[in-house]
């Protein structure tokens, strides 16, 4: 393969660089060390200077500690990011506010990070009673997306597809590094929503369907946040988000209510934010949304009883955008807005993102000057924000470092972006080996992701919408470009190619009479770009418009390949046959392009694998850990491939231009206890004449139990280089732990009896005594 140094190399040197003496190792994931724990979680403040200064403030400097503000009511009038002063001092001195977060309609330039930053700590640590710091936060989901010019990596559900942790630890690291350098010390990432309903338009944020991949992805993204317990210079704090239960609303409309019953809540979506809090996560987000009629805002047994006492979090916990107001305008709970801040507070929230005015703030000191809310309770708030500060070095240094600023931008870092790209691209379909393509081959490209940026990068790139292609860096290219790149410009067809919207972009007649001087037709196909809400869809099926392009391609009689540039999984159950091949991209990025067409024309072997189930009909959307009573169906043969579970991808799939043959599933004892671990080995061979990675994974079946049990559930992975020929023993360790499940009381339990292992087409069956 070409261009390709060890990324793991790489980054060890981009570390060195950046005056880390860690280094990164990569070692198989399992379900045995997914849950250790990087750092300890923050200790209880007794901190004497923290008291000291608690003990000086007043109702009014406490309250505004506890309200953070947007970038917009410091800012001129205008479009430019210059800094009002007087808007600023009232921010800060006449209200007191403790932490502003975001940007005003596009990403900043590094100077221009420092020169906003630089103003805001001037006026808080000279001009303010007590000289407390700001806290800045922003959203940098993947990669350090509000600063101009900077590397991008493809999106969480990329991220899963490369089933490599290690590649997540390591984006993070980058993105702390980047988003420090410009003075911003609170990065709002990892999203630990499980994917569950995949017509949330947030989807393409999260790590996908499974749990154990998102628990796994998450602490690993948090540890590369939070490593060397927050140095100053190339960290920042996480935020885990958003808790709990936002990614499963029945509709998939944004921001809508979720109804999960108790037992799945605990099993599918707090793991992840357990596991977070092992890992070391500063603070937490809270779901917009409600669970079962309950606005997550407003629960006290949601952020109380679960997050602080069950779960031990001491971190700072933080509302999502205008939240707390909307317990009084949304979900009407509350039946004023001062008593929607009540109740928030009550509930166990620190910090209201409030973010345009001053309502948060003068309702909470009335309610504290009147005795609702005890000053005691806000003291508790303000001990965790003012210990984050302290935490992240604020109060020796709150001030952006010119040093700093060329610790951005390295070849190192677009060189793990691009590994990242690369491992997250799935080959879905192949037949007769139509992949990979000759690179003196003519091609013909068509479809309305092929030439545009936004596509590749999706949502909160550089723009919240990620849709403004002039945003994008002169380093980000169109697959359209990078294509021309690989084999000329002369090898190309494109007059068909033209963005969403377009009249020629699905000129079927124009394809027809340009497919004549091509040896295949290779389709971009998918969505364009979007965040939150303004991605809300009412179907998942790919538009009828770009389902044409694909019958006409057919029509042709040349190869067709099919290449998706999507945050979702869009059902195309009627086009896919007409296609020879399929692969799926996500939201790649910065260097989304070139892996793309390093993987068409062979340059690289795909290993992605999907990270959720692709379904093949709206109606039928099913998770690969269903019920085995959801598959049922009596109106057909009930037998073996015909039983209600027809999706026209597993999670899971993902195949690769070399074969592979899995063998020799052993485990070290069939029957085991509660406190036994049971070391299960597999052998994996590369039977193909390529080197390529595979993603080994273990699923177990629970025969029995009190509750239905799940079709099977991914309990471990491990992803493997082989050469041709050449063959590797995987090991996992599981325990009786691993296997569990809540039962009908709420707790975890694992019961007495069989359980099925599986690694590919190999099973073991062990005994739990």
């Amino acid at each position: 393969m070409k261009k390709y140094s060890p990324y793991l190399l790489v980054f060890a040197l981009m570390m060195q660089s950046c005056g880390s003496t860690q280094s990164t190792q990569s070692t198989p994931t399992t379900a045995a060390t997914a849950a250790q724990a990087a750092t300890a979680t923050p200790a209880k403040a007794t901190d004497p200077f923290i008291e000291d200064l608690i003990s000086k403030m007043t109702v009014e400097e406490k309250v505004g500690q506890m309200t953070q503000l947007t970038i917009d009511l410091i800012l001129q009038d205008n479009e430019a990011a210059v800094v009002d002063n007087a808007k600023l001092r009232d921010v800060l001195v006449n209200h007191n506010i403790g932490s502003i977060l975001n940007v005003k309609g596009r990403a900043y330039t590094m100077d221009e990070w420092h020169t906003i930053l630089t103003a805001v700590q001037n006026v808080a640590t000279k001009e303010t009673r007590l000289k407390i710091p700001v806290i800045y936060g922003i959203d940098a989901i993947h990669g350090a997306n509000y600063l101009a010019g900077s590397t991008l990596f493809p999106h969480n559900i990329g991220m899963a597809a490369t089933r490599n942790p290690d590649l997540v630890n390591q984006s993070a690291k980058i993105t702390a590094i980047e988003t420090r350098a410009s003075g911003i010390p609170w990065n709002f990432d990892p999203v630990l929503d499980v994917g569950r309903q995949s017509l949330w338009p947030r989807f393409e944020e999260t790590f996908g369907e499974d749990v154990y991949v998102v628990k796994t992805m998450g602490a690993a993204a948090i540890r590369g946040y939070e490593q060397d317990n927050l140095n100053t210079d190339y960290t920042v704090a996480s935020c885990m988000k958003h808790y709990l239960g936002y990614s499963a609303p029945a509709t998939g409309k944004d921001r809508t209510p979720s109804y999960i019953p108790e037992q799945m809540l605990r099993e599918i979506f707090l793991p992840p934010f357990k596991a977070a809090v092992e890992a070391g996560a500063s603070t937490v987000m809270i779901n917009s949304g409600e669970i079962n009629g309950t606005p997550v805002h407003g629960s006290k047994y949601y952020l109380t009883d679960i997050l602080r006492n069950e779960l031990g979090f001491e971190g700072v916990a933080v509302s999502d955008w205008e939240d707390v107001i909307r317990l009084h305008t949304r979900h009407k709970v509350a039946a004023t807005p001062k008593e929607a801040v009540r109740m928030a507070v009550e509930a166990g929230l620190d910090m209201s993102m409030v973010p345009y005015d001053y309502s948060f703030y003068d309702h909470l000191i009335a309610l504290v000057k009147e005795g609702t809310i005890s000053e005691e309770r806000i003291n508790t708030s303000v001990r965790r924000i003012l210990t984050l500060k302290k935490k992240l070095g604020l109060f020796e240094n709150p001030f952006p470092k010119a040093e700093l600023k060329n610790a951005v931008n390295k070849p190192e870092f677009d060189q793990v972006a691009l590994q990242a790209a690369l491992e997250s691209i799935t080959l879905l379909k192949n037949e007769k080996q139509t992949l990979p393509l000759r690179k003196n081959s003519k091609i013909l490209v068509a479809g309305p992701t092929a030439n545009t940026l936004a596509s590749l990068h999706g949502s909160w790139s550089y723009v919240w919408q990620g849709n403004e292609e002039k945003q994008y860096p002169a380093k980000a290219k169109t697959v359209l470009q990078a294509l021309q790149s690989e084999i000329g410009k002369d090898k190309v067809v494109s007059r068909s190619v033209a963005d969403f919207g377009a009249a020629a972009n699905y000129n079927t007649a124009q394809l027809k009479r340009d497919a004549a001087q091509a040896q295949a037709i290779v389709l971009f196909l998918g969505e364009k770009a979007y965040a939150e809400s303004p991605g809300v869809i009412d179907d998942l099926t790919l538009e009828e418009n770009q389902q044409a392009l694909v019958r006409a391609a057919k029509e042709t009689g040349k190869p067709v390949i099919i290449v998706l540039l999507e945050g979702r999984p869009r059902v195309m159950s009627a086009i896919e046959p007409l296609a020879d091949a399929v692969v799926l991209a996500y939201r790649p990025s910065t260097f989304g392009a070139q892996a793309i067409a390093d993987v068409l024309f062979g340059d690289y072997n795909p290993d992605g694998v999907l990270p959720f189930t692709y379904p093949r009909f709206v109606g039928d959307v099913l998770t690969y850990d269903h019920k085995g009573t959801e598959i049922i169906r009596e109106d057909v043969p009930n037998v073996a491939g015909n039983r209600g579970f027809n999706p026209l991808w597993q999670f899971g799939h993902g195949l690769s231009y070399t074969t592979f043959a899995i063998s020799d599933l052993r485990v070290d004892r069939t029957s085991f206890g509660q406190n036994d671990n049971v070391r299960v080995s597999v052998r994996v061979k590369n039977t193909g004449s390529r080197a390529g990675k595979k993603a080994v994974e273990l699923y177990s079946h629970d025969q029995y139990a009190s509750i239905t049990p799940s079709a099977r559930r991914l309990r471990a992975f491990s992803k493997i280089s082989l050469q041709p020929g050449e063959e590797k023993i995987v090991d996992f360790t599981i325990s009786a732990k691993d296997l569990a499940f809540v039962g009908q009381d709420g707790k975890w339990v694992t019961e007495p009896g069989a359980f099925d292992l599986m690694v590919g087409d190999q099973k073991a069956t062990i005994t739990l005594q």
